[in-house]
């Protein structure tokens, strides 16, 4: 399973620039939204978890916002950077560098896990293993929030399918910038197939800043 898990290493060398970084510094629109309305309607405070945290720009929104937060990203620059800038602006974060198909949580910890763009870095087993381990770590009646690449992502079915629906763009192909490392892609039924243990509170197919750039968003309640 870890074999297809692999896509932290490309991640790990773009994290150590300033360049690399430059686009994964801001936190995403659903996500500020979502996390704002459920900390109003929490009556004490919300342990999170930003699961993929790269280099921190969830996980820094979370802790000012008041929750309790933990970040886990298997990426050493990125939990490294993520410190650095924790450190500066005063912030507690419980930081861990390590797998995210292998939680080092107990199990119904958090109120709230987020991945965002990540967890589909390999194939259906090992988005299947970390589906459950994100559903472990959560309390009942808490929720997941995170996106999957669909389908209708323009690079589904380029590169070397490498397990079913899994694929690998070769680093020559110069029409994608994503490259070398798996991208699991699913449709709306097999999403909610993986989403055993969950019901399914939003669902949107939609595209991020790149052309035919397809993602689900989505947010769940763990059963």
């Amino acid at each position: 399973m870890n074999e297809t898990a692999t896509a932290y290493q490309e991640w790990d060398r773009q994290w150590q620039t300033q360049t690399g970084r430059a686009g994964w510094l801001d936190p995403a629109i659903d996500v500020v939204q979502f996390t704002n309305e459920l900390h109003k309607a929490a009556g004490t405070r919300l342990k999170a978890l930003d699961l993929g945290c790269g280099v921190g720009r969830h996980a820094m929104y979370l802790a000012e916002l008041g929750f309790e937060t933990y970040a886990l990203d298997g990426s050493t620059a990125g939990i490294e950077y993520a410190k650095k800038i924790a450190s500066d602006r005063n912030l507690t974060l419980q930081l861990i560098q390590g797998p995210m198909e292998r939680l080092p949580y107990e199990t119904g910890f958090f109120d709230y896990v987020l991945a965002f763009n990540v967890i589909y870095h390999g194939d259906a087993a090992v988005v299947s293993q970390c589906l459950q381990e994100i559903h472990r770590v959560l309390k009942p009646n808490a929720f997941f929030q995170g996106t999957m690449l669909s389908k209708r992502n323009g690079n589904y079915g380029r590169g070397h399918e490498i397990a079913p629906n899994t694929f690998i763009i070769p680093e020559g192909d110069e029409n994608s910038e994503d490259k070398d490392h798996p991208h699991f892609y699913c449709n709306a039924s097999e999403l909610c197939t993986l989403l055993s243990g969950f019901e399914l509170r939003s669902l949107v197919d939609q595209v991020h800043q790149k052309q035919e750039s397809w993602h689900w968003h989505l947010v769940a309640e763990r059963l």
